[in-house]
């Protein structure tokens, strides 16, 4: 309830829940999430991949009450058919995934299969940036929007330039369309995204923003880095013990 309180006062408007492991507990804690932020604010389910297709379409159903506004990673992100077939078992609960999708050609073939409602690229998994401006491309013939996975080391700050291409370049429209976003290990870059009233600000700086500090480079370099060496003195020590 904390988290779900702060992230509406900080203006996000749309949070997201794990589910997959106990059902009963899934129904204790979406009823308790959607009771925090009302009826206004998204709230989305993501699945990890745990379930096979029936599974999945038995688990979304019964959180269909708490109107998840969309169900990420069902299941396997190489099941085409089986997002296809979850997909259309769950409406009007959307079907996002791709955060474990690699390149184009799969990604094309879940929009040709009618097997999600929302993109979720990945900056690191797509290699390089026009793999994903392919994606992007394809998305927007497709009328799917993308709203990038991110929230690892550095994602947010490579994927904010992907969906200001997508807005500027392709679409011209924000609708239905977020970024992930974890407040966490943002101090390792030279230009960390901005985040204001729950939303990405245009970065500022050339480049992709991945540019890392050189300390923390130094610190966490394998295996020559001070994280790794301490690390090994410690384990050293406990095997002197």
């Amino acid at each position: 309830t904390r988290l779900a309180t702060l992230a509406v006062a900080d203006g996000f408007r749309q949070i997201k829940l794990k589910v997959g492991a106990d059902l009963d507990d899934d129904i204790r804690r979406c009823r308790v999430a959607r009771s925090v932020i009302g009826p206004d604010i998204r709230m989305a389910v993501d699945a990890n991949q745990r379930w096979d297709v029936d599974e999945a379409i038995r688990w979304t159903h019964a959180l269909a009450e708490f109107d998840p506004y969309w169900i990420e990673e069902p299941t396997s992100p190489d099941d085409i058919l089986g997002h296809a077939a979850i997909r259309r078992a769950v409406a009007p609960v959307k079907v996002a995934t791709g955060e474990h999708v690699h390149n184009r050609i799969v990604f094309k073939q879940l929009l040709q299969a009618g097997a999600l409602d929302v993109v979720q690229i990945d900056a690191a998994r797509v290699g390089g940036v026009p793999e994903n401006l392919a994606v992007l491309l394809l998305a927007a013939k497709f009328g799917v929007p993308v709203c990038p996975h991110a929230g690892g080391v550095g994602l947010c700050e490579l994927v904010q330039h992907l969906s200001m291409f997508d807005y500027v370049a392709l679409t011209g429209t924000t609708e239905d369309r977020v970024i992930e976003y974890v407040d966490h290990l943002h101090d390792h870059f030279l230009d960390p995204v901005v985040i204001r009233e729950g939303r990405y600000t245009a970065p500022t700086a050339p480049g992709f923003s991945a540019a890392m500090r050189p300390e923390s480079l130094a610190r966490y370099t394998y295996p020559g880095g001070e994280f790794w060496a301490a690390d090994l003195d410690e384990r050293k020590k406990g095997q002197a013990a």
